[in-house]
């Protein structure tokens, strides 16, 4: 099955309702970069009048994870995924429209070779930034990832 930004966003509508709901779209998707958009709003904001952590964290996690999910796609191998540790640093008031931009998509590709090769789980971590309509950053995350070959063991 090949990775579209459409299928994606319909995978938020249907397995992870609250970030559809709160305006988390995946707008750009390439095999080096991803590009989640989420704009400030009543359902998404804190008790400042700024977006809420959570939903911010909910858009770079997509970022990095609609770059792990294609390559996983790509490589036709049956990988596990999983955020392992996550970090975000907030500079800025997030107000208006974010985009959280990930470009690490090559950093993905030796460690899937790792998991594959070795059958042990690997690590990446991969970061998101995210940047205002002025250009400015409000945010950046960084998300470990845990990338395993599943087991094809035989259950009796």
């Amino acid at each position: 099955m090949e990775v579209t930004i459409k299928k994606m966003n319909r995978f938020l509508m249907f397995k992870l309702p609250s970030a559809f709901l709160c305006g988390v779209r995946l707008k750009d998707l390439t095999n080096h970069k991803a590009v989640v958009t989420v704009t400030h709003k009543w359902i998404n904001q804190n008790p400042f009048k700024s977006m809420y952590f959570a939903v911010q964290s909910m858009a770079a996690e997509l970022s990095t994870g609609a770059l792990v999910i294609k390559k996983i796609q790509e490589c036709g191998s049956p990988i596990s995924m999983l955020v392992t540790n996550h970090q975000g640093r907030f500079t800025k008031k997030a107000v208006g429209k974010i985009r959280f931009v990930c470009e690490d998509g090559n950093l993905i590709n030796e460690v899937l070779e790792q998991a594959i090769n070795t059958s042990e789980g690997q690590t990446v971590t991969m970061k998101s930034v995210g940047i205002d309509d002025s250009g400015e950053q409000v945010s950046v995350y960084e998300f470990e990832w845990s990338l395993k070959l599943k087991s094809t063991k035989i259950k009796s």
